[in-house]
């Protein structure tokens, strides 16, 4: 492999770019992986970890895909343990539990077929029975920025393989909270769809009735980027359901509970003085604010592991417990046999249900159009501390997590920070499940926010000299343009671009909601018309230039094209270009190519 600088964080924009400019191939970026991954062997993050020959097929395979409708194409991830990979063994984290699968799990095949490479399967707790990433045979995982601390679980491995770069992004399960604590321990982003939005056809079961498949990633947009290829209805899976999500929006408010949080762990101090930070800023991004009565989720978090629930993990796996004595994990084992109890009977199961069923009913009227937010986690622990408090410590870690399957919630955790050196911090945005736009649109709000007050912040604490302060007055009133066509790097109009002294910012895609024509000019150059139904997924590119410049770049555009806005990828909104419908009539449909970079010339 030719000498190549590979960031520490692998990111679809930046291996995109690698492609697209020839610079680098999949094969490269499989030997890079390969490489880190046996570098950080000792860490315990894989229990089939990546080689070339599991990903030569793959990697043959995309000579067969159309890069532009292929919007993974490419793309390194990693397969937790319990999720089944065709032709790889699935061990849920038991040696004697595993066998090996003819075919894909629903999730992967898809990610598969945008052109995703599978590159292994990582380790976990046990049956996916954890919090902590502590509970298995392969070994402890150890946290992706400090070794000595926990890396959460039970998708342990499948955060440290994103976090320490040996995947752009991976798949984790989510029935208490695994989708979600590792991502806070490892600085990532967690997202967990709505229960039933993505299938869970070929993963091993926890809890069935709970379970979720999950992604984890560095960004947001990447995560749902994952989403609109994951999601979708199997017929073949009887706990699979259609959830659409919507166009992202911010919520009416947000929801932060009443009760002071309470933290746990060796930096206990520490984890409060970041929420404290984090609450500050919620409050000065706009969005109403109100403080609810915690003890809802608390109650419904409770019924977890507290009652009959439980009876589900046992019900699916006590078969091969009872086979199989004193082969699972001791302190797995105890869990799952809490599942037997003579208390949780069938009269047990429905007061419970019962009693959740009120709970559900007063979250919906809490949560109309709002998102909750709390800690992901309210502390962490070394892995020492851990094992002399093996049960209790887990459960520690699922008091801002549990509640959310039960009430059949979506939820994305988000980084918020650093409670100390290399110890980030997480919160964590809930919403009903129809509202999975919700929580993006808070998202993007606290993201933008967050990076405004960082901004500022970083101004206070230096001189300011008036050179700063008239870049900062000019940053402050920066308009981001999305051009599609001849102003883009390298082609005529770049010079209008530089002479109203604009600065491009990254390439992007937009949503896929948008058919491109070839307009029949001289030059010729494209026209992106935005689609009720259908369309496609175009490259862009995203610069800025001040709103002075704006207004004279909007007076060179020619009809039929006129600046509206773009829908991005991520659900965002900019300027842009646009052209109006009755242009398709006479105009080439180029929609098939993805962006003008790839269409023919002549």
């Amino acid at each position: 492999m030719s000498e190549m600088n590979f960031p520490e964080k692998l990111t679809v924009e930046w291996l995109r770019l690698g492609y697209s400019s020839g610079t680098m191939s999949p094969a490269d970026v499989m030997a890079e992986v390969v490489r880190r991954a046996e570098a950080d062997a000792g860490m315990n993050i894989w229990i089939t970890p990546p080689s070339l020959e599991l990903a030569q097929p793959y990697l043959d395979r995309l000579m067969l895909l159309d890069k532009n409708n292929s919007p993974l194409w490419g793309i390194p991830f990693a397969i937790k343990d319990n999720i089944d990979m065709a032709g790889v063994p699935t061990t849920a984290g038991c040696p004697e539990f595993a066998y090996t699968p003819k075919e894909h799990a629903t999730v992967v095949e898809r990610l598969v077929a945008a052109g995703a490479i599978p590159i292994g399967k990582t380790n976990l707790d046990q049956f996916a029975t954890g919090l902590v990433g502590t509970r298995s045979p392969y070994g402890e995982t150890h946290n992706a920025l400090r070794p000595e601390l926990i890396s959460g679980g039970s998708s342990s491995g499948s955060a440290v393989a994103v976090a320490r770069g040996h995947a752009v992004f991976s798949l984790g399960t989510d029935t208490a909270g695994s989708g979600r604590v590792p991502a806070a321990l490892n600085g990532l982003v967690g997202y967990k769809p709505s229960l039933g939005a993505w299938p869970v056809k070929g993963v091993v079961p926890a809890c069935a009735s709970l379970d979720c498949v999950t992604v984890f990633a560095h960004h947001l947009e990447e995560s749902l980027l994952v989403d609109t290829v994951a999601r979708g209805i199997d017929e073949h899976d009887p706990w699979s359901r259609e959830i659409t999500r919507l166009k992202a929006e911010r919520p009416v408010k947000l929801c932060l509970p009443k009760e002071a949080a309470a933290f746990y762990g060796p930096f206990a101090a520490e984890y409060e003085a970041a929420w404290l930070a984090t609450v500050k800023r919620l409050e000065q991004l706009g969005i109403p604010i109100a403080y609810v009565d915690g003890e809802l989720f608390t109650a419904a978090a409770e019924l977890l592991y507290g009652g009959p629930f439980v009876a589900e993990r046992w019900a699916d796996l006590s078969g091969f417990i009872e086979a199989n004595p004193g082969v699972a994990f001791p302190v797995t084992e105890q869990v799952l046999r809490s599942g037997a109890a003579e208390e949780y009977d069938a009269a047990s199961v429905f007061t419970a249900l019962h009693k959740l069923q009120s709970y559900k009913l007063e979250a919906r009227k809490l949560l109309q159009d709002a998102v909750l937010v709390m800690p992901t986690c309210g502390g962490t622990w070394t892995r020492e501390q851990l094992s002399l408090n093996k049960v209790g410590a887990n459960s520690d870690m699922g008091r801002y997590t549990n509640h959310c399957n039960l009430l059949d919630l979506c939820a994305v955790a988000l980084p918020s920070g650093d409670a100390g050196e290399k110890l980030p911090f997480g919160i964590t945005l809930f919403a009903l499940a129809e509202n999975e736009h919700v929580i993006e649109g808070a998202a993007h709000s606290i993201q933008s926010g967050s990076a405004e007050l960082a901004l500022s912040a970083a101004n206070e604490n230096k001189p300011v000299q008036k050179a700063e302060t008239a870049e900062a007055a000019r940053s402050e009133s920066m308009i981001v343009v999305a051009v599609c066509g001849l102003h883009m790097r390298g082609y005529p109009l770049e010079k209008q671009m530089e002479g109203l002294h604009a600065r491009f910012v990254r390439e992007a895609s937009s949503a896929p909601r948008y058919k491109l024509v070839k307009l029949p000019t001289t030059p010729a150059k494209p026209g992106m018309i935005k689609q009720q139904e259908g369309g496609a997924s175009i490259e862009l590119e995203l610069w800025e230039m001040s709103a002075a410049a704006f207004g004279e770049f909007v007076s060179f555009i020619p009809s039929p094209l006129g600046i509206g806005k773009v829908e991005l990828l991520d659900g965002t909104e900019v300027s842009g270009f646009v052209c109006e419908a009755y242009a398709a009539v006479d105009a080439e449909d180029i929609t098939a190519y993805g962006g003008w970079r790839h269409v023919p010339l002549g």
